[in-house]
């Protein structure tokens, strides 16, 4: 049986083809794989190098070595925060420790009791004049304080509900024109009036 579902495995299978190297697809396939699972497992390595025609060996070698591949459970919103020279002038440390309190974690690579929160430190982000700076769900937030931590933590928690649609103007009125077609009464159409 398959960890990764067929839609994932055909879309790692198209991946070669955008690349000059075959084996150049394998950090977007393994970003496919993690999206879908949440992180790697070695079933999960093994059916990239499958798909991919890729000794299994190098697939799982590429996600050891990057820190943004994960071979053990993480939160749903992982915060990976800057800690490099720029954003530790600028309060990484104190972000950091802000970070771990806010989701109830007393290391990197806890998940909170709710599971929706891990956090990681990272060498560099790319973003030092924005400094301090983390990544957050595909998202670079910058120039952070307690309060945006706090804020982007709510926001995640207590995600804003879509709003209700209205109901039509048409809704509950009798003898109103629609755009229907009109009705069979006895197996006979009926015209509307008007």
């Amino acid at each position: 049986m398959s960890t990764l579902p067929e839609h994932v495995l055909e879309e790692i299978r198209e991946l070669p083809a955008k690349y000059p190297q075959h084996r150049s697809a394998v950090m977007p396939a393994l970003d496919l794989a993690q999206e879908e699972l949440g992180y790697l497992t070695p079933e999960a390595m093994s059916e990239v190098a499958e798909a991919l025609k890729l000794d299994p060996g190098y697939v799982e070698g590429v996600a050891t070595f990057y820190t943004l591949f994960h071979l053990e459970p993480v939160g749903k919103h992982r915060f990976y925060v800057c800690t490099n020279l720029s954003c530790t002038l600028r309060g990484a440390n104190e972000i950091v420790q802000h970070v771990k309190g806010a989701i109830g974690v007393h290391e990197a690579g806890v998940v909170s009791k709710d599971g929706l929160f891990s956090y990681e430190e990272v060498e560099c982000l790319g973003a030092c004049e924005y400094a301090p700076v983390a990544r957050l769900d595909r998202r670079y937030e910058v120039d952070l304080t307690d309060q945006k931590v706090d804020a982007l933590i709510a926001e995640r928690r207590n995600p804003p509900q879509p709003p209700h649609p209205l109901p039509s103007p048409q809704a509950g009125r009798a003898n109103t024109p629609t755009s229907s077609p009109p009705k069979k009464r006895g197996g006979k159409r009926v015209k509307k009036s008007g």
